[in-house]
């Protein structure tokens, strides 16, 4: 059961947030009107690095698409599972996906709570992508936001997911509760290697599985969740290229090469560390 979250803060100031029909306003008359699809702009001006941040309209298709298809299914369920565990049986969970793009581990932790009142918040840098994700569904609460600076009130979350996404531990550390815990999924070694060895001369190292906690977290537990991925037509090898950053990355010559592709088998091969919060 999703329930509206309530505890956002001002932007501006860090104030708590109010709502007022259609808009959340703060003590200091700061005001942010919820858009007709349903999302909330709380990304000031002066806070963005150009004027169109994080993923484009097209790169939001892509990955709608993809997702749309399942294939990553294992990723979203193992998450899930995570951050379901340990929460109190009858008590309202409140979980902030930051980085959430359009919605899909959002939606799908809604569906795996199976009844169970949560309080949801997805925040992206990218207007286009918390656009596609009130499109879907309304009933979480969606807004354009950074990590660097979540719109969210202290010590209010359970849990936070950081999915392929950028960490800020310390704002993730401030908006979660003492015993709260930060789900991050990253790419292990292999992760989509064969699309890799297309679109790259040669591989780099893979980046070591994290064996310190960053500050203010212990770690808790680490999941590998590994399969392989058949890819079916031009159009699917695409979207997934577009919904990495292995698109800018790769060179002219290298992108050539995945477009000339119609099908292609992938090693799925990500980590799912579970971070927790100390409690007082």
């Amino acid at each position: 059961m999703i329930i509206p979250f309530t505890a956002l803060a001002c932007p501006l100031d860090g104030a708590a947030l109010q709502r007022h029909g259609q808009a959340w306003r703060c003590a200091a008359g700061h005001s942010f009107d919820v858009a007709g699809q349903g999302y909330t702009h709380l990304l000031p001006v002066q806070k963005k690095r150009s004027r169109d941040p994080g993923d484009s309209k097209d790169m939001v298709a892509a990955r709608r698409r993809f997702l749309d298809a399942g294939v990553y299914r294992p990723v979203a369920a193992a998450v899930g599972r995570a951050a379901l565990l340990d929460l109190p049986e009858a008590a309202t969970a409140s979980c902030l996906d930051a980085g959430c793009g359009e919605g899909y581990y959002l939606r799908e932790l809604a569906a795996a709570g199976d009844g169970r009142p949560l309080a949801l918040l997805g925040l992206d840098i990218s207007k286009w992508a918390v656009l596609s994700a009130a499109k879907r569904d309304q009933l979480p609460t969606w807004v354009v936001g950074s990590n660097a600076n979540l719109p969210v009130r202290p010590g209010v979350l359970d849990r936070v997911l950081c999915i392929f996404g950028f960490p800020v531990y310390a704002e993730f550390a401030r908006v979660l509760k003492p015993g709260g815990q930060l789900l991050q999924v990253d790419a292990g070694p292999d992760h989509l290697r064969e699309l890799r060895e297309i679109i790259y001369p040669a591989l780099k190292p893979g980046r070591a599985v994290a064996t310190r906690a960053p500050e203010g977290f212990t770690i808790l537990a680490t999941e590998a969740v590994g399969y392989r991925l058949d890819l079916a037509g031009a159009q699917q090898i695409a979207d997934l290229l577009a919904m990495t950053p292995h698109l800018y990355r790769a060179s002219a010559q290298g992108r050539a090469k995945a477009a000339a592709l119609t099908a292609l088998t992938v090693t799925v091969d990500v980590r799912l560390t579970r971070f927790g919060r100390p409690a007082a």
